[in-house]
């Protein structure tokens, strides 16, 4: 599914016009990224939570030259499904 197909899909569920459905879409795409770029986390009882973690550097092999070389320390998003979203996909 894409975001066209989630708006649909947004609008067909809850009522609401597709712009409508894309403003709140993009409202709480915007909502959670903000969080996380705040340092927060994002729980939403059931479907799962929104995090970031610190990756440390790490050795790694350059594919084209086949040197070594040392991948830099960053942070990433991570997301774990909640009981009821893993239920509901298994």
């Amino acid at each position: 599914m894409n975001k066209a197909e989630l708006i649909n899909a947004i609008a067909a569920e809850a009522g609401l016009t597709k712009v409508d459905a894309k403003k709140a879409l993009e409202a709480v795409v915007k909502s959670v990224s903000d969080a996380l770029v705040a340092g927060d986390k994002v729980s939403l009882v059931g479907f799962g939570t929104f995090s970031v973690a610190q990756r440390a550097s790490r050795p790694g092999i350059n594919p084209a030259t086949k040197k070594a070389i040392t991948i830099a320390a960053k942070k990433v998003a991570k997301f774990k499904a909640g009981a009821e979203l893993s239920a509901a996909v298994n």
